[in-house]
């Protein structure tokens, strides 16, 4: 059996990739990487990698994190600026014993020691984005902060091994140094191969609140299904912060367990996941939260294509 799930539909060329490998075999942690580097390198994807939005004073710092659920190893980085593919590093970051999660200056000179390409993650298409905003900002007095849509990813091999990642350029606009939820395990990713995984994506402030990530991983282990692991925990904390604070941010979890099995769950309107298992090609799928219950409907080919379309449509400086 094999499987890999991931949020939103920009991952699906991604997952395509990894279904292939691991349909001969590939293990989990190639394949993740692969598929979560299909989404870093697009530029027109403006929450990851290249072309990702930039922070309050436009500079692109990305987040990552890579946890291979044999072995509970996890890698990650933080704010780390101008070098392409934050996953590569985090998964190299994964083999050392103590250092594993780098920031900033710290996370750079070790991907410049490693070897790891240096590149300008600010594409002329996320600086006419963030003038806009800054527009929109002065004008409209609208919150800065939009688009905060990690990918997230959990993949299963056929040898059984498990494995979680995660990339985002976080909050647009965000203050510089601004850490969310996605390179924090437990919060934005957890694995554990006898078991499972999840990750999350969304408001990373308020997903973190509630360890999210871990607690569908420790509900499945006590022999939920994914489906219903995700609902508790997304249905739990949305109502926790609600009644505590008044409101919950977003929030959205995919998650896959040790057979292949897998659940979404999400508290807004228009949130889309891509998957492929050994019973299933890739697809997308929307879904949405009813009276606690998420119902996921396949994609149609007219959302797909206006997706693409408003994402890679001219921009204009306004």
């Amino acid at each position: 059996m094999w499987g890999i799930i991931a949020t939103w539909r920009m991952a699906v060329e991604g997952i395509t990739e990894a279904d292939k490998m691991l349909k001969n075999g590939a293990d989990s942690g190639d394949a993740i990487e692969v598929a979560i580097k299909e989404v870093e390198n697009f530029p027109y994807y403006k929450s990851v990698g290249y072309g990702g939005l930039p922070n309050e004073e436009m500079e692109v710092e990305l987040d990552a994190a890579y946890m291979d659920g044999d072995t509970l190893d996890i890698g990650a980085v933080a704010a780390i600026k101008d070098y392409a593919n934050p996953i590569s590093i985090a998964r190299r970051l994964s083999h050392e014993k103590v250092n594993c999660m780098l920031v900033g200056e710290g996370a750079e000179k070790f991907a410049h020691k490693e070897g790891f390409e240096r590149k300008n993650m600010l594409t002329d298409r996320a600086k006419i984005h963030y003038k806009n905003r800054v527009k929109e900002v002065q004008q409209q007095e609208i919150k800065p902060y939009s688009g905060h849509d990690t990918v997230g990813m959990v993949c299963l091999d056929t040898h059984g091994k498990m494995t979680a990642a995660t990339s985002t350029s976080g909050l647009f606009m965000k203050k510089k140094g601004r850490v969310g939820d996605s390179p924090i395990s437990g919060s934005g990713f957890y694995v554990d191969s006898k078991i499972g995984g999840a990750s999350a994506t969304g408001l990373g402030e308020d997903l973190m609140k509630g360890c999210i990530s871990y607690e569908i991983v420790r509900l499945m282990k006590e022999g939920k299904h994914p489906q219903e692991a995700c609902e508790i925990a997304v249905n739990n904390l949305d109502e926790e912060l609600k009644a505590r604070r008044g409101k919950a941010g977003d929030l959205s979890l995919i998650a896959m367990n040790n057979k292949g099995e897998w659940g979404v769950a999400t508290n807004i309107e228009g949130f889309s996941f891509a998957v492929a298992t050994e019973n299933e090609e890739p697809i997308v799928y929307l879904t949405k939260n009813v009276n606690g219950k998420c119902i996921h409907e396949v994609a149609s080919q007219e959302w797909l294509d206006n997706y693409m379309k408003t994402r890679t449509a001219p921009l204009e400086e306004k």
